[in-house]
């Protein structure tokens, strides 16, 4: 009888105890810089920021081989940068080019980026609003095992549906850092991105190798872990997003 009595009694402690509480919601973050490749000792500066950032180097600068190797030696995701219109330039994609061309000038971008996980594109208003090529673009991606990141640079942008609608692995940027280049207004898009990831669960980050952009990640990004931030790379934000839009970019999950 005094075992049942005791049982009782833990019963009871047991209804009235605290319930469990709930587990902290995950906050992730991660960052690309664009337009790598130019000046040799600024781009150093990113291989230097104190996490995993993402190099995305443009083909058609003068150390992009060099400094391909240089981030992939330095443990960095290296992806090529990809100028498409109304970018210029003998890597250039535009809408009036037929896919054999197409073709010809990735093929040539990618021998000058090696060690590319994937690629983002640079600049591509035009280009990115163009359903064959960027079906044609994503297909060909999928085959050379690559994924995509849509650098969203207009609302017109196809890329990331035409990625979805084959299950390319890819991803979809949320916040330019520096379209003001004041180190003021690149301190308030970072917030920007930390309160992002904070209400949806991650954020993606683009950047360049601007003095006033390295000068605040510099200084910023080590304050992160302490915003309840987890920095991480962009294959892992990928994985966390599962192929899936945000409410920025689409509904229940599918892109516009």
């Amino acid at each position: 009888m005094r075992f049942v009595f005791v049982l009782l009694c833990c019963l009871a402690g047991a209804a009235h105890a605290e319930p469990a509480s709930p587990k902290p919601h995950k906050a992730y973050l991660t960052l690309i810089i664009d337009d790598l490749g130019q000046n040799l000792p600024r781009d150093r500066r990113v291989l230097a920021l104190p996490g995993p950032v993402t190099t995305a180097i443009m083909p058609d600068t003068p150390h992009a081989t060099e400094f391909a190797r240089e981030a992939h030696r330095a443990g960095k995701i290296v992806i090529l940068h990809m100028p498409m219109d109304p970018a210029t330039g003998p890597y250039a994609w535009h809408p009036e080019l037929p896919i054999e061309e197409l073709q010809k000038r990735l093929d040539a971008a990618f021998k000058m980026v090696p060690y590319t996980a994937g690629i983002n594109n640079h600049m591509g208003s035009r280009m990115t609003a163009q359903p064959v090529a960027m079906a044609w673009l994503m297909g060909e991606l999928q085959r050379r095992h690559k994924f995509f990141v849509d650098s969203r640079t207009s609302a017109q942008t196809v890329a990331a549906q035409q990625a979805q609608k084959i299950d390319l692995a890819s991803v979809s940027r949320d916040v330019f850092l520096d379209d003001e280049r004041t180190e003021a207004a690149i301190s308030t898009q970072l917030q920007t991105a930390i309160s992002l990831a904070h209400k949806q669960g991650s954020a993606v980050m683009i950047g360049h190798p601007y003095p006033q952009t390295l000068a605040v990640l510099e200084r910023e990004l080590p304050k992160l872990k302490a915003q309840g931030i987890e920095w991480i790379d962009i294959r892992q934000m990928i994985s966390v997003r599962s192929n899936k839009a945000t409410a920025a970019h689409g509904k229940d999950g599918v892109y516009r």
